[in-house]
């Protein structure tokens, strides 16, 4: 999806007493009809607190000028797209994130535009990232540790807004990815693959995904986002679930944007108008957001009074930066693992597949293990078909088609996928005729190629090609060689299961563009489908 997404917009009610201090500001009455207001544009779920403050003008300032302001209401990504084509109309930006600073640098430059000089005085605020858990299921949530960790491993299934419209989500991937082994990148890879399943395409989506689930379903959110939730809709309830493990936090900049025509009292206005929304910290704890070093005292439904850990608080507030200067990393490595594939799941059922694994348990019952979990990883955007082979199962070809490629989104597909694997037993016999099977499944995946997936053949086996009546592997070489189309490239992960594998052949084919791995254990075939995602960044030069 393109960084042009529309994120959902917040609207604000102002709920607050208008008791606070004033501003420094002399608080005269002026003329606004002789004056050309500076324009605000802000992220909706700040927009609601600027406007306030616009509200209390127009006044004279302490420098004589006539201070007027209107403000907009523009989603943070809108406001991306337009300063990036050179069509927005605004003094100021604030956006829900500096992210979206670094992420309107990259937009320019993908468009061969120059990023425009704008000029970041520090933020006005910060919304710290949190699960937030319909009521109802707070409860069972609360039950067990609430960790990033707990959320990369799965152990708490949270739905996350999509990261190219939501800067919380890129910052709750950031914080996964701080959890996650530095040694090992597959962990926080597979994390993003599991986190792709389903991709709300925004906060207001995924919270009724939550809503709608019958079991606990926390949802990544800004605190901020959870308190206008609950002001909107007090039936439906969410709790704010702070990870002990780590706080990321997200910061809203006051942003000067380039005016070569502004003369030196307009500048001076906007700098009145920084003093004015500064000094004015009551709207902002009413919509709620934090100060600008976390602190801050809420007084809105489903929130923490005062953040947890206020010490980490301001620890993250400090470290809003780090956040932005890793997204482009992260949202690349997002990309690769939520690319939407159309793969050929090929099984080895030839009767040694019925012989003992290491583990005591037989080759196809580690099979049928492993299945389900990894099944379990793909999102509904994954189309996956299913052949079996072993030798003369439909005369003399070798293989036999017993699903077509097809959506997972459709219930009634992957239920007939299950099925399969869940019969895969009943089916063994013959040897293995691996070669012509194999060359059989990239032409299958070939013909129907689609240019908007990655389509791929995924091959199981337990043994070396034993078919007497069949291609052998120079040949099967020479014709993937022969037939490989780079425009319609379709790799070859093998996997095989037991101590009989060729691992050598595997290679060989694997070479022509996918990767060749050993298996002993249930869990390993969910690790070597992280892995051959994740190598989708790099073929074929992977190390």
């Amino acid at each position: 999806m393109s960084v042009l997404a529309v994120v959902s917009t917040l609207g604000f009610i102002w709920i607050g007493s208008h008791a606070q201090a004033e501003p420094d500001a002399t608080r005269i009455a002026c003329d606004e009809t002789s004056v050309d207001p500076i324009v605000i544009v802000a992220d909706p779920s700040i927009a609601g607190a600027v406007d306030y403050t616009s509200s209390r003008l127009p006044v004279a300032t302490n420098s004589g000028r006539c201070l007027l302001a209107k403000v907009v209401s523009q989603s943070s990504s809108d406001s991306v797209a337009s300063i990036a084509a050179g069509q927005f109309d605004g003094d100021v930006w604030i956006p829900g994130s500096g992210v979206w600073i670094q992420r309107l640098a990259a937009l320019t430059e993908s468009l061969g535009r120059t990023t425009p000089e704008i000029e970041n005085r520090g933020s006005l605020a910060v919304s710290p990232v949190v699960l937030g858990v319909p009521a109802a299921h707070a409860a069972s949530v609360e039950a067990e540790p609430i960790t990033w960790a707990r959320v990369r491993d799965r152990e708490i299934v949270a739905v996350l807004p999509d990261p190219q419209s939501s800067a919380a989500s890129v910052a709750a991937l950031y914080a996964v990815r701080s959890v996650s082994s530095a040694d090992d990148p597959r962990q926080f890879a597979g994390a993003l693959m599991s986190l792709g399943k389903q991709i709300p395409a925004s906060a207001d989506a995924a919270i009724s995904t939550a809503l709608a689930a019958d079991e606990p379903t926390p949802v990544i959110l800004t605190e901020v986002e959870v308190a206008e939730h609950n002001r909107d809709n007090p039936d439906d309830p969410l709790v704010a679930e702070y990870p002990t493990d780590g706080t990321v936090m997200l910061d809203y900049p006051f942003v000067v944007m380039p005016d070569e025509e502004a003369d030196d009292g307009r500048t001076a206005l906007i700098s009145e108008f920084e003093h004015e929304i500064r000094q004015a910290t009551q709207p902002m704890d009413t919509v709620g957001l934090r100060r600008v070093d976390g602190s801050g005292v809420l007084a809105i439904a489903g929130v923490s009074p005062s953040l947890p850990d206020a010490a980490a608080a301001l620890q993250a507030a400090q470290q809003t930066q780090e956040i932005g200067a890793a997204q482009l990393d992260i949202l690349r490595l997002w990309g690769i693992m939520t690319l939407r594939s159309r793969m050929l799941a090929v099984i080895d059922v030839s009767g040694s597949m019925e012989e003992p694994a290491e583990n005591g348990l037989r080759r196809i019952d580690i099979f049928q293990q492993a299945a389900g979990g990894a099944l379990g990883q793909f999102s509904g955007e994954v189309q996956l078909g299913v052949w079996i082979f072993s030798t003369a199962r439909a005369g003399e070809q070798d293989w036999e088609d017993l699903s077509p490629i097809a959506p997972l989104a459709d219930s009634t597909h992957t239920a007939q996928v299950m099925q399969i694997v869940g019969s895969l037993h009943q089916r063994l016999g013959g040897a293995t005729g691996l070669y012509d099977t194999t060359l059989a499944a990239v032409q299958r995946v070939r013909d129907g190629y689609d240019p908007e997936m990655v389509n791929s053949v995924l091959l199981i086996t337990d043994g070396k090609n034993d078919d007497e009546n069949g291609i052998d592997l120079p040949t099967l070489l020479a014709k993937l060689q022969e037939q490989n189309d780079p425009l319609k490239p379709v790799p070859v992960i093998m996997v095989g299961f037991g101590p009989d594998t060729d691992l050598a052949a595997m290679q060989q084919i694997a070479a022509t563009g996918g990767a060749a791995y050993s298996a002993t254990r249930p869990e390993d075939l969910s690790a070597v489908l992280v892995d051959a995602l994740y190598q989708r960044g790099c073929r074929p030069d992977c190390g």
